[in-house]
């Protein structure tokens, strides 16, 4: 090994220590951004998530900004919405 690799890994080894006996931050909470608020806890929930095409993306940002919902209340009502379409079918025996 060269002198410059071996003083090159000295002081990333020497750096390396250095963070590890530093204490590390707090947590920060998130802000919902626009709202000042902290965001709400996720504790209990479970994440719903899809990869879309890029007019799918548009649509949700367009009912995003009409019904000033965020990602989580949009799906949550429009599941809801889905849902209710289906039970009435099932209901009426169109299923």
């Amino acid at each position: 090994m060269s002198g410059a690799r071996k003083s090159k890994a000295a002081d990333f080894l020497q750096n390396m220590a250095h963070e590890l006996q530093t204490e590390p931050p707090a947590p920060v909470r998130q802000m919902d951004e626009g709202k000042g608020q902290a965001a709400p806890s996720r504790a209990g929930l479970k994440h719903i998530g899809g990869y879309f095409a890029v007019e799918t993306v548009e649509k949700v940002a367009v009912l995003r900004a009409r019904l000033s919902l965020d990602n989580s209340q949009l799906l949550k009502q429009a599941i809801d919405d889905l849902y209710l379409k289906h039970a009435a079918k099932r209901a009426f025996g169109d299923l």
